[in-house]
């Protein structure tokens, strides 16, 4: 099932699927519990994303190639940063390059496959990691580089936690019409030209090895989102380097999930 979250033309908050044509089939109940159909169809007039995560867990440096691209020795163990909740944005929603970003373009673009956690998990080994999967849906790891690498104290949290720094939509695809979230194609546009096309099979650490390593003597509480990681051809990475600047356009494709799209506006 392709779950969305929505507001219907009173501004109530909704989940539905089916989406078409600008209206959906209403859903009744808890995105982390029971959901059913209502019969009912209602007009979306404004999509959100999917959820109002309960935490935001990265992984950095996640694929080969990408790992090539810095120059940098694959990670023996997977690399953990996170991101502030309140970074999560809806579908067309902008991204804002914050006001302490534009004396130094730095901001970036990274596709990502977002999990989605549907039960808590702890010391989850990854022959079952992905029975606790509710499902799947598209990330944007939006970052200010300089932020990142010299503003942060060394933590990549502060540059990847600004306002609408984490796009997640447009649709949580449930995991049963995922069975293996390793051969899925991801790519990023940015104003329509392609800047990120790979394979999740290029990931170092898969799904199922993320969650075992990340629930070890931790609990992964329900609603929790693991960003999984970027493919090669960031912004940061190209010569010259490509940053997001105000009038932009970026979308996001994973296969099977669909398109995640936003704006770019200056603060």
């Amino acid at each position: 099932m392709k779950i969305i979250r929505f507001q219907d033309d009173t501004g109530a908050v909704r989940l539905g699927h089916r989406f078409e044509n600008g209206s959906a089939d209403l859903l009744q109940g808890d995105i982390l519990g029971t959901l059913t159909d209502t019969g009912r169809r209602l007009k979306v007039a404004k999509l959100l994303s999917p959820l109002a995560p309960a935490a935001i867990l990265c992984i950095g440096l996640n694929y080969r190639l990408h790992a090539g691209e810095f120059g940098v020795d694959l990670p023996e163990y997977p690399i953990l940063f996170m991101k502030n909740p309140a970074a999560a944005t809806n579908p067309g929603d902008p991204i804002v390059i914050p006001a302490c970003c534009r004396n130094a373009p730095q901001v970036d673009y990274e596709a990502e496959l977002a999990v989605v956690i549907g039960r808590s998990a702890k010391n989850v080994t990854a022959a079952s990691a992905l029975e606790y999967v509710l499902g799947y849906t598209c990330g944007n790891d939006v970052t200010a580089r300089r932020w990142q690498k010299l503003a942060g104290g060394g933590q990549w949290a502060r540059g990847k936690s600004f306002d609408t720094f984490c796009p997640l939509g447009p649709a949580l695809v449930t995991a049963d019409e995922i069975p293996d979230p390793q051969h899925l194609r991801i790519s990023c546009r940015l104003n329509g030209e392609l800047m990120q096309d790979a394979s999740t099979a290029d990931m170092l650490f898969p799904v199922a090895h993320l969650i075992e390593y990340l629930s070890q003597d931790t609990t992964l509480m329900p609603g929790t989102v693991i960003l999984t990681g970027t493919p090669p051809g960031v912004g940061f990475a190209r010569t010259p380097p490509v940053w997001l600047d105000a009038g932009d356009r970026v979308a996001i494709e994973i296969e099977g999930i669909g398109t995640l799209e936003n704006p770019v506006t200056a603060a």
